[in-house]
């Protein structure tokens, strides 16, 4: 692991996901950008001392010298936006898979140029959109992909949250400090942090890719240096048109992530306060529940889900679907082995690179008097 060190929030969260299922072991880490809090962060996870080092550069190279039944083979980055891109280049180039916390990069261009490394090295990359690991999220991209619905026609996704309403990078909450500063987060705030969950939902579930968007940004709470407040209008590659909200400033909200998707015949619909349930509307029957556990669900849903029906799957389970999937391809790779159709529904560079042009495009065409904008890579 790179980053997730002593009082570091997604850190611990990662380290959970990779438990879960018994499929990985945290054998190294460089945890932070200070030794003497990496050498501690190391101790107090259990690791050898000599194998949590100083920097991810000297863990890269001293890992790539132990034989290979001891090296360790995926690194996982969960590092703020800015030192995204250098470690997940180097651990490539170095041979190592890679898991990356979103957004990819702290740019399009570094993106774009990660994608091509990837490539290049052939190594496995996953980027922990984390809300694509719910087995009901993986239900409707299944009905949309049935043809069940039709031809998709309208989409709404929508990423509420309150905890920015104030000033609260003024004070000692380290996330807020590091998400709203440009140095560190990039081009963009609330859209960066939430937008782009919510962009890729919409692309996920509907198999379809934005065309054009069309948006509205602002810096709603005073001295901010990013957004904290946004929405766009989209469209799609079939025709289809679509709203995406993403705020910070909604007080009172929590992360009710939602989508709605509507076609010819029928629409459906998921937020992340009721995770386990599903609602597939029709035009002329009455509205269907589908539930986490059911057996009438999908191989995909299926696959994804770790308890019996009726018991609640949430944050931590999704993000270790996608932990266990990577695993998966990872462990069918080197015994070369094909991957099963399920095991490779994570996202990736494709994801990350389009997650850092939706960044580029959105911030774009919020300071633009045109506002219509090409989604272009």
């Amino acid at each position: 692991m790179v980053g997730g060190g002593q009082g570091a929030f997604i850190g611990a969260v990662h380290r959970i996901a990779a438990q879960l299922d018994n499929a990985y072991e945290l054998v190294c880490g460089a945890f932070s950008s200070n030794p003497e809090k990496s050498k501690a962060s190391g101790e107090m996870l259990g690791l050898s001392p000599e194998r949590v080092y100083a920097t991810y550069q000297e863990l890269y190279e001293k890992e790539k010298q132990l034989p290979e039944d001891q090296r360790v083979q995926v690194i996982s980055i969960v590092t703020p936006n800015h030192v995204h891109f250098e470690p997940a280049k180097l651990a490539l180039e170095s041979g190592f898979h890679v898991i990356l916390d979103k957004p990819m990069t702290y740019s399009l261009e570094e993106a774009l140029e990660l994608q091509e490394v990837a490539d290049r090295t052939g190594k496995l990359f996953c980027l922990t959109h984390t809300y694509t690991g719910y087995p009901m999220v993986k239900e409707a991209r299944q009905v949309v992909a049935s043809g069940k619905l039709g031809k998709i026609r309208k989409v709404y996704v929508e990423y509420p949250q309150g905890w920015l309403s104030t000033f609260e990078e003024g004070g000692e909450n380290k996330q807020a400090s590091w998400r709203t500063n440009p140095e560190q987060s990039g081009k963009a705030g609330g859209m960066g942090d939430i937008g782009t969950h919510a962009f890729n939902l919409a692309e996920y579930v509907t198999g379809l890719e934005v065309t054009q968007l069309c948006a509205d940004i602002n810096i709603v709470v005073e001295g901010r240096k990013l957004d904290d407040d946004g929405a766009a209008f989209l469209r799609f590659n079939n025709g289809a048109s679509g709203v995406l909200m993403a705020t910070q400033i909604a007080a009172g909200e929590e992360n009710n992530v939602k989508i709605r998707v509507y076609g010819e015949k029928g629409g459906l619909e998921w937020q992340q306060e009721i995770a386990n349930t599903l609602q597939v509307k029709w035009l002329d029957k009455p509205t269907e529940v589908y539930r986490t556990g059911g057996g009438y669900t999908s191989s995909f849903a299926q696959h994804n889900t770790r308890t019996p029906a009726g018991h609640p799957e949430g944050y931590l389970e999704a993000f270790a679907n996608l932990y266990r999937n990577f695993a998966l391809c990872v462990t069918a790779t080197l015994a070369g082995e094909a991957p099963e159709p399920e095991w490779q529904d994570y996202p990736g560079i494709k994801e990350g690179v389009r997650g850092m042009a939706f960044i580029e495009h959105v911030i774009a065409s919020g300071k633009s008097d045109k506002k219509w904008i090409d989604f272009t890579i």
